[in-house]
């Protein structure tokens, strides 16, 4: 018997609980901190008015938050549809994917008062406009492809594997970025945010990584 290896296995999981609770603090205390915009929001989205609700990131979130109930419905739907080993992961993972990148997408795409109008605008000097992003900028942008990196490796076998998300991100941010410039939203397409973007996606997946599918390191397990 390794009882090192048995030593170890207690203080891993505890550190596990311990990271977990100290993102559950940092996104409370995020939320606490953005209550009032948020809140400032409500009425436009309680009156289904596109104009202060989805027009506006504030908007976006509130919704996003509003929207986790049936995320987890539509989960537990799948789950018992597919009635099979591991179903709810696969099921929560792919909801997961969904309801946490595309309204971050959304807001990326959103067009500035000058779409339309203004010509696309490209910054290719990398972490010359990381500067100016400020912690909130910066914290935005590691979030808009997290999850894409947190649940896909969960899901897809083939994407566990930090080169291969970090390859994902990339591609992703590259899309949207290529799409800030085509349609004319009055954005700046920048390379810091594609940096950005996929370091999200990379620290997404490094904490689901005990959840993985499998990376060829490890058999797959079979949840029951």
């Amino acid at each position: 018997m390794n009882h090192d290896v048995a030593l170890s296995a207690p203080t891993r999981r505890t550190r596990g609980w311990v990271l977990w609770g100290l993102v559950l603090v940092a996104v409370a205390g995020a939320l606490f901190v953005v209550r009032g915009p948020l809140l400032m929001s409500a009425p436009a989205c309680l009156g289904l008015r596109w104009h202060g609700c989805l027009s506006t990131e504030n908007g976006v979130v509130l919704v996003t938050l509003a929207l986790i109930p049936v995320s987890l419905l539509v989960a537990a739907a799948l789950t018992a549809l597919r009635r099979a080993p591991g179903a709810w992961r696969r099921s929560v993972a792919e909801v997961g994917m969904v309801h946490g990148t595309l309204p971050f997408v959304w807001m990326t795409l959103m067009p500035g008062p000058g779409a339309g109008f203004v010509d696309g605008r490209v910054s290719l000097i990398p972490l010359r406009d990381l500067v100016t992003m400020g912690p909130i900028g910066i914290g935005g942008n590691l979030l808009v492809l997290a999850s894409l990196g947190f649940f896909g490796p969960i899901r897809f076998a083939a994407l566990a594997s930090l080169p291969r998300i970090l390859a994902l991100g990339a591609g992703c941010s590259i899309l949207i970025e290529t799409a800030q410039y085509v349609f004319q939203l009055d954005r700046v397409s920048s390379i810091d945010d594609v940096l950005v973007n996929a370091t999200g996606a990379v620290l997404g997946a490094l904490l689901s990584r005990r959840w993985w599918a499998g990376d060829g390191a490890s058999p797959v397990r079979d949840d029951r």
